[in-house]
């Protein structure tokens, strides 16, 4: 009965919602494939270089930490201009980027392109995810938003698949370079997809406030939001960056087996994504969040600490089920968190405020591990054990306004 249920609730979408919805997870799948390209890669471009890993793990950082300039730039031209034509700048930015990348000659011009693809990552989601939720029935928020969200671990998917494919044959430049392949998506977001609805008659009112005025009146729950996106994505990060790598490094698997076993969580994350989102529109956003985060505790051992390939993979599929799960209630939680004057700009520069607080994870457990003999899985389990207690904690004290109507910026207190 609930598969019908669902499934009639996509059935029920206009084409002009459908649009909308598929442009905006094939922008954060398209997004995360070309983000996660380097984590597979850290390890090889580190040889190259002639460098470490923990060096090159800085590129993550970077990238995580300039993608608050995106989401603050690109959310506020998505709120002056419109949320359509400002996602197909960034899509078109970021593959760029992506490409360039492969070129570079140096470590120090890998990072430096590294920032800027940040920046370019950064304002996608926000501006997706606002294009999104502003279209689609409120009925539909929880079922959209764990698809939306299981665009990143689609997007690790198909890196993964990628890697396990190609990276033999192109090797890490040419991984980079097929990173340039979602500019195409910018054709069909011009051909198919509308404005915001919501979007429009904000903008048709004279009296319109701007962003300060609104982030003044608001400036506890940005506070709060943005705490709650650092301890998510310290709960992401920390299970998934640094993952391949302990699987070659302290396991010593092949590319294949690493490719396997990325697949393999990574449809653990969509299925976590998809079901916690259904789920969050039946029991609440925050209760739904709390569930899956604590779900993520005895998952540990067998996700750290087996040593078997097929151990391994369960472990990593449960816990993506459960870390993912948190995570595709994010989309509508943000959304319906936010003040509607500027929905284009709060939900992706709290989520990437939070990315900033945590981009130094990449880097804190390489070293982690490496000062204690190249020891990834205690580097893992330690981040992971921390974080998911956190998450429970600021969701399930936090606030919610599931359902709450759009497109009416007085509609409720601060």
């Amino acid at each position: 009965m609930a598969s019908t249920s669902v499934w009639s609730e996509l059935r029920s979408l206009t084409p002009s919602q459908r649009n909308a919805v598929v442009a905006s997870y094939l922008g954060w799948t398209l997004d995360a494939f070309d983000f996660f390209i380097m984590v597979f890669v850290l390890k090889h471009i580190a040889e190259d270089f002639g460098t470490d890993v923990k060096s090159v793990a800085l590129a993550i950082t970077l990238t995580l930490a300039a993608r608050p300039v995106g989401a603050l730039f690109f959310g506020l031209l998505a709120d002056r201009y419109g949320r359509r034509p400002v996602m197909m700048v960034d899509v078109l930015l970021y593959s760029v980027l992506e490409f360039a990348s492969g070129f570079a000659p140096s470590l120090t011009a890998l990072l430096v392109l590294r920032f800027l693809f940040g920046v370019a990552m950064g304002g996608e989601w926000g501006v997706g995810a606002s294009l999104t939720m502003e279209t689609i029935p409120p009925r539909t928020r929880g079922l959209i938003s764990g698809l939306l969200q299981a665009g990143y671990p689609s997007g690790y998917l198909i890196a993964s698949i990628v890697f396990g494919l190609l990276f033999p044959l192109i090797g890490w430049r040419g991984m980079f370079m097929v990173g340039v392949a979602p500019a195409l998506l910018v054709l069909f977001i011009r051909r198919n997809v509308e404005e915001s609805p919501a979007f429009i008659a904000n903008h048709a009112r004279p009296d319109r406030p701007s962003f300060l005025a609104v982030v003044q009146r608001h400036f506890g729950r940005l506070i709060y939001v943005v705490l709650l996106m650092t301890a998510f994505n310290f709960f992401s990060h920390g299970t998934q960056d640094l993952y391949p790598t302990f699987l070659q490094v302290q396991r010593g698997f092949s590319t294949e087996t690493v490719s396997i076993i990325a697949i393999v969580y990574n449809i653990g994350a969509i299925l976590g994504g998809l079901c916690f989102g259904v789920l969050s529109e039946h029991i609440g956003r925050r209760r739904a969040i709390v569930i899956a985060a604590l779900l993520a505790l005895p998952i540990i051992p067998l996700w750290a600490y087996a040593t078997a390939p097929a151990i391994l993979a369960l472990g990593a599929f449960l816990m993506q089920v459960a870390v993912q799960g948190a995570w595709g209630i994010i989309p509508v939680h943000l959304n319906e968190l936010s003040p509607d004057e500027i929905r284009g700009t709060f939900p992706g520069f709290a989520y990437q405020l939070g990315n900033l607080l945590a981009s130094v994870n990449a880097t804190v457990q390489a070293g982690i591990a490496e000062s204690h003999g190249n020891d990834y899985a205690l580097a893992l389990a330690l981040v992971c054990g921390v974080v998911s207690i956190a998450v429970a904690l600021l969701a399930g004290f936090g606030r919610e306004a599931r359902g709450i109507a759009f497109g009416k910026p007085e509609a409720r207190p601060g």
